[in-house]
């Protein structure tokens, strides 16, 4: 037996050991990061007053020192920057040219002229294919190129162009000097306030170069993705159509005394090539209510009848076989029938009247069922989708199915030591980086080829408490633990439920109805585990009644009949319940997201949603028992969890609310002028345990909050309600959904509106202007670390929980940290990177650190730490119930007829905007939802 535990834990030790990257190579922490001077140059900060309280960012107050020190591998490379100076440019094109396929094969067309190379151009500049060029030396003056516009693979066409010129003028800007980069990186004090943007963005132009090379292949995405599969690797199908690609993003990152670049591995679905009908049909097929305008938008494909390129408008409402119009020597035909007999260099404009028989082809059409494409630009331009042939080296840009997220999760969910290899060898080989690619050379700049090295410590966890006292068994490794023994720190009362059976054809797994003597032993089962888990339950039984839901029906995507169906269900029973146990049959989210709606919104009642399948299975039963009760409790008024006294202390120590902001944006393939989601949430009681929401709807794709104002005031007042009238002398605010560039908005916007908030609490007696600090949350980032030995690994290879990072790779003169607080499920973890922007409290980096992953332990869905600090989770957890209310207009479909291709006039986004209100139910309340709801955690 020795010899057998031996033998286990030695291929544990080993496993591990393969499983962290690069465990051999040395890993020294660069000198620049040691030797104490950045430390010095926080000294200098704090003597200096900031500049406008407005706008600035307040500088780092000191770095961590609290946890086990380690050294971790990051995905940053030191970049060789050249002296300089740079020079700018701007292009302008004459024709002018907005189509950005358009632009990219005018700069290869260009790049291959006289005049490009005879002005010692290539290799020596680079430029963004559209408007700006950046060059290794200044250009003369004035310059221009002129070159004839042919389409790619135009000579494969039987239906050729005129000849189109195009005159390309490059006209100097101006010089990028690079020596106040160098002293900004330095540290020097005066160049706080330094934009170094410009010469971040030329550097990124010129890095872009190599991988975006038209001429080669290479497939750019946004500003910093990059795909090229015969380099990177080999795509994976996805099913539906489409494929998955890797590839890595690239972009430079200033850091403490060096310019880096973070490299990173990167994952995008493309189009599958080959006939469009055939992969239309593969996607269609994939999920039930998939719509063919989703797939067809947008994509570039050659007609295999007269081998011209087009771009996709959108699928059409009609068929091969429905669709007619009057062809010259036919008379009235379908597109069937003429295709049967012949076809025209025209195609099937319905606006031409006159149809030029070219040439007999005799085509049968395979798919005559499918909806014919549109392939105009100002006029309608029908063809069917199986003469159309996918061109290669296309992403799809609508939006994914829900099996082809699943299967882009599976494919991207890569261990780290895995990622880590592919970055430094593909990736940095692909981007030209390991072989200083041209323009590299040309301009002087080189890679370093080792990922970077940086401290970082290891936080203890937090101690939690239950009723009974701290937990015990706490798995450090994962940062969870069970529910075993253990009572809630504040059990509600289970009182006045009901129980809701839906049935939706899913007859393996569903009870047989509500006298299922198996669903009464199951109810009963989970309402002693509620009891068990500390919880209060009404020895009466449950309300239990069923809905029968009618068939899917493709006339019916939203299951608007299902959900009729379920309020009649809920309205028969003979009292209204306070929280109803609803049963669903299986996964459809049109049945969740109306349910949600329906009950949130109509009803006032509180819904726990379980599918039969694990409700009933006996395997794991309690465990899911257990975890269901977590969400009853705390829809009920209770608190499950608890941070210990020592982590409290600091809390406790003077009234502080915690509070999170997120806002959540329609996505592709939604109706256009949909609005955008904010929610804020705020901490009412001193457990930090429950959070009530607030919610709007607000102007589409506005990133920062337009009601923050009154959405803040409800929330110091539900505070001052469960407080005996006392309002918080501390507001700790951790805002999600902020990009970079916006932090600055975010004070002079959002910032104004939470100390309007605080005004209206004045009195006469006193001003209530209680401290305030900001902290945003980075979830959008390419940043990642590896541990370098196996000791201070998770077994997969990953960070563990706790480990913090605010050296080597932050900020070099704002207060920045990275942390990951959870443990990693599949994949490579990715940290949290939080900013702080305001900070009136005066919250030094050892506590602000503790306390961010302290509080990460006390979402209260879960047992184990979060990625997302606990109150920035919640209000994204609210913004996502916000999208049950508009499902319909997310998912494209509109009563008032706009859709996601249709115009963009503003009386079209009036009229979304009145819809979305109609579904909130605006006029019951701003928030969606009221009534006894509104001061729960209903959204959980």
């Amino acid at each position: 037996m020795i010899q057998y535990i031996a033998r286990v834990r030695l291929i544990d030790d080993l496993w591990s050991y393969r499983s962290v990257f690069a465990p051999d190579r040395p890993a020294d922490i660069d000198t620049r990061i040691t030797d104490k001077s950045q430390d010095a140059l926080i000294e200098a900060l704090k003597s200096l007053k900031l500049q406008s309280d407005e706008a600035e960012l307040p500088p780092r107050p000191n770095f961590g020192t609290v946890g086990r020190p380690i050294k971790l591998r990051t995905n940053f490379f030191p970049v060789r920057v050249p002296k300089g100076p740079l020079f700018e440019y701007d292009v302008a094109l004459n024709p002018a040219a907005a189509n950005k396929r358009l632009k990219r094969r005018i700069f290869q067309l260009a790049e291959q002229t006289k005049e490009w190379k005879n002005t010692g151009m290539t290799g020596k500049v680079a430029h963004d294919h559209s408007s700006k060029l950046i060059s290794a030396f200044k250009l003369p003056q004035p310059l221009e190129i002129k070159f004839m516009y042919t389409e790619e693979g135009e000579e494969d066409s039987q239906q050729k162009r005129e000849p189109k010129e195009y005159t390309m003028n490059i006209r100097f800007i101006q010089p990028i000097e690079m020596q106040s980069l160098l002293n900004y990186l330095e540290g020097h004090p005066q160049y706080k306030g330094y934009d170094i943007m410009p010469v971040i963005n030329a550097l990124n132009i010129i890095l872009s170069m190599h991988p975006n090379r038209a001429s080669g292949g290479g497939v750019m995405i946004g500003r910093n993705k990059f795909f090229h599969p015969a380099q990177m690797a080999p795509p994976v199908n996805l099913g539906g159509g489409l494929e998955a690609w890797r590839g890595f993003y690239s972009s430079v990152r200033p850091a403490w005394k060096q310019l880096m670049v973070n490299v990173n591995v990167c994952t995008t679905a493309f189009y599958k090539p080959g006939n469009l009908a055939e992969r239309l049909v593969e996607f269609m097929n994939a999920s039930f209510g998939a719509r063919p305008a989703a797939f067809v938008k947008g994509v570039r494909v050659r007609t295999t009848h007269l081998g011209y390129r087009k771009t996709v408008k959108t699928a059409a409402r009609v068929n091969a076989r429905q669709h007619k119009f009057v062809a010259e020597g036919m008379g009235e035909v379908t597109v069937e029938q003429y295709f049967a007999k012949s076809t025209s260099d025209t195609c099937l404009s319905e606006l031409s009247q006159a149809l030029t028989i070219a040439l007999e082809y005799n085509i049968r059409l395979q798919y005559p069922d499918l909806p014919l494409i549109d392939v105009g630009g100002q006029k309608t331009n029908f063809l069917p989708a199986e003469v159309c042939i996918i061109l290669d080296n296309q992403p799809f840009r609508g939006k994914l199915l829900e099996e082809h997220t699943a299967a882009m999760i599976t494919v991207a969910c890569q261990p780290p030591n895995v990622n880590a290899q592919a970055i430094v060898n593909r990736g940095l080989q692909g981007l030209g980086f390991a072989q200083t690619a041209p323009p590299l050379n040309g301009f002087g700049i080189g890679i370093g080829t080792e990922m970077a090295v940086v401290p970082g410590r290891i936080l203890s966890p937090p101690v939690v408490r239950y009723q009974a006292g701290p937990l015990t068994d706490l798995d450090t490794g994962r940062a969870s633990w069970n529910l075993r023994g253990v009572r809630f720190s504040v059990g509600a009362r289970l009182e006045k439920w009901a129980v809701l059976l839906i049935q939706d054809g899913n007859r393996y797994d569903e009870f047989a109805g509500v006298n299922d003597p198996e669903l009464q032993r199951t109810v009963a089962g989970f309402a002693d585990m509620c009891k068990r888990s500390g919880m209060t339950v009404d020895s009466a039984q449950p309300q239990m009644v069923a809905a029968q839901l009618p068939p899917k029906r493709p006339d019916d995507p939203l299951r608007k009949q299902a959900v009729q169906r379920i309020r009649e269900a809920l309205t028969s029973m003979k009292s209204k319940p306070k929280i109803v146990l609803v049963v669903l049959s299986n996964g459809d989210r049109h049945v969740y997201s109306g349910l949600k709606h329906l009950c949130d919104v109509f009803l006032d009642v509180a819904t726990v949603c379980v599918h039969s399948a694990k409700f009933r299975k006996e395997k794991g039963q309690m465990q899911y028992f257990a975890n269901v009760a977590l969400k009853f409790n705390m829809k009920l008024g209770g608190v499950n969890h608890e941070l210990g006294e020592q982590n409290m202390r600091w809390l406790q120590q003077e009234p502080t609310m915690l509070v999170g902001m997120d806002v959540t944006h329609p996505g592709v393939g939604s109706v256009k002028g949909t609005p955008s989601i904010a929610a804020v949430v705020a901490s009412v009681d001193k457990r930090m345990g429950q959070y009530p929401a607030s919610m709007r709807l607000q102007e589409s794709k506005k990133e920062m909050i337009t009601d923050l104002q009154a959405m803040m005031e409800e929330r110091l007042l539900a505070f001052r309600a469960k407080n005996n009238n006392m309002l918080p002398t501390r507001v700790l605010v951790y805002r999600d959904g902020v990009s970079e560039g916006q932090f600055a908005t975010v004070l002079q916007e959002e910032m104004p509106l939470m100390k309007a908030a605080f005004a209206r609490f004045n009195t006469p007696q006193r001003q209530y202007n209680p401290k305030l600090t900001i902290v945003i949350c980075g979830k959008r980032h390419h940043t990642r670390f590896f541990p370098t030995d196996a000791a201070n690994a998770a077994q997969d290879g990953n960070p563990k929980p706790g480990t913090v990072v605010d050296r080597g790779v932050t900020a070099v003169y704002e207060y920045d940290f990275f942390l990951q607080a959870h443990g990693g499920l599949q994949g490579t973890t990715r940290p949290t990177h939080y900013n702080v922007v305001r900070d009136e409290i005066g919250i030094g980096a050892d506590l602000l650190q503790g306390l961010t992953n302290d509080v990460s332990y006390t979402f209260a869905r879960a047992t184990k730490a979060v990625s997302l600090v606990s109150p920035a989770y919640y209000a994204d957890l609210a913004c996502e119930r916000g999208r049950c209310y508009i499902l319909s207009l997310l998912q494209g479909i509109s009563d008032s007829g706009t859709t996601a291709t249709s115009g963009s006039g503003q009386g079209e986004f009036e009229e979304v905007m009145t819809e979305a209100r109609k579904l909130w139910r605006f006029d019951k309340s701003p928030n969606a939802v009221g009534g006894a709801m509104k001061e729960t955690m209903f959204y959980l």
